[in-house]
């Protein structure tokens, strides 16, 4: 499978624009962003669990990034309550579930060979840092390299610049919306920006974004 699979260009789902699908195993379901290959995939997505629902052990070949949106989701070492963001480096393994459901998002496939730090942050426990303009607070969540993933939270009527740069920007929308000169991003909202150009974007009400940048520009053979 290939879906938007060219890096080069840029990627606007929102709420409603793809269908969930069945996973192999039952009471998962994904729903599906960018995907290249089958069972095994440079992918990312949206994954839901039904209640009581659990997933065969599998390996991470090229590693696992995920941030849970609701509910508990699990696994050998521990659980992961919403906020919690998680890496899971190259080579680990393990055999999720949820007991009473939940929603992340999730990356596989995606890491530097030399990324191989386990990552686990409670975003709803750690403490944020004023960002580069008024009513903007940012929560660093990963950095290697030129890739830098982060939280962005902005208060109403707060106005943020998106700096150019060559090396691409994905941007998941937690909490609330906000626009730029190309469109209105409504929670749920994941777009993908292979160059982006600086521009200044806003939100009336407020927003909460999940934000990685840096990255695009590496994008393995496989995805080429």
């Amino acid at each position: 499978m290939r879906l938007h699979a060219d890096f080069s260009q840029p990627v606007v789902i929102r709420p409603g624009d793809s269908p969930w699908l069945a996973s192999p195993m039952a009471g998962v379901e994904r729903c599906l962003l960018d995907r290249i290959g089958d069972e095994v995939a440079r992918a990312t997505s949206l994954v839901r669990y039904a209640p009581g629902s659990r997933f065969s052990e599998h390996q991470h070949p090229g590693g696992e990034e995920y941030l849970v949106l609701e509910g508990v989701f699990s696994d050998a070492r521990g659980d992961y309550p919403a906020g919690t963001y998680v890496r899971n480096p190259i080579g680990t393994a393990h055999a999720p579930f949820s007991e009473d459901g939940c929603t992340i998002f999730v990356k596989l496939y995606q890491f530097a060979l030399d990324d191989d730090s386990p990552v686990v942050i409670d975003t709803t426990r750690t403490l944020w840092t004023p960002g580069s303009t008024p009513g903007v607070e940012v929560l660093p969540l990963h950095q290697h390299g030129h890739e830098q993933v982060s939280l962005l939270r902005c208060a109403p009527g707060s106005h943020f610049t998106q700096p150019g740069n060559g090396r691409g920007e994905e941007i998941l929308v937690l909490e609330g919306n906000f626009r730029d000169d190309h469109g209105d991003y409504p929670k749920g909202t994941w777009r993908r920006t292979p160059q982006l150009t600086e521009q200044r974007s806003y939100s009336a009400c407020g927003c909460l974004l999940w934000i990685k940048t840096g990255h695009l520009a590496l994008v393995s053979l496989a995805a080429r």
